[in-house]
């Protein structure tokens, strides 16, 4: 199976019919360097922990996101997703549901126009629509680690 026939798979499991098509995703994670991570856990077991560390293994700019943490990843954190001065191609958010909405709104507000990205079993249905009509390329409910693996395959 190609790498987009793969996308595709793992897009149909995602329960928002409206996610850009597998090829908007795979250029997605092609383009993009710099990466907002809102949510990095400070637990070494979570994969809001496991995943930001692979991404940055795997050569990309992680930039955490986490008020209860001075440095993750050997990175200073932020408070919040306003206050990351450095540029942010792609926000990726480990936040529940109903915190997710704010996080959506923020990044869809920020100058730099990032792509968001909510993890699998996070939905916030008006925020992403809401950032969709501002022209955002948003994507829900879908694992970032299975699709990054699916392009290297």
């Amino acid at each position: 199976m190609d790498k987009i026939e793969q996308i595709k798979r793992l897009l149909s499991a995602s329960s928002d019919p409206d996610n850009p098509p597998a090829d908007t995703v795979a250029q997605l994670l092609t383009d993009v360097q710099h990466i907002a991570v809102v949510g990095l856990s400070r637990d070494l077991e979570k994969p809001a922990r496991r995943i930001p560390s692979y991404l940055a293994a795997k050569g990309y700019d992680v930039i955490p996101v986490n008020p209860s943490a001075e440095r993750l990843l050997g990175r200073r954190s932020h408070g919040e997703l306003r206050d990351v001065p450095s540029p942010v191609d792609l926000v990726l958010i480990f936040r529940p549901g109903p915190e997710a909405d704010g996080v959506v709104a923020a990044a869809a507000e920020r100058a730099d126009q990032p792509s968001i990205w909510l993890q699998t079993g996070i939905r916030s249905p008006e925020a992403v629509a809401r950032a969709r009509a501002l022209g955002r390329t948003v994507i829900q409910d879908l694992c970032v680690f299975r699709v990054h693996r699916a392009l290297l395959d």
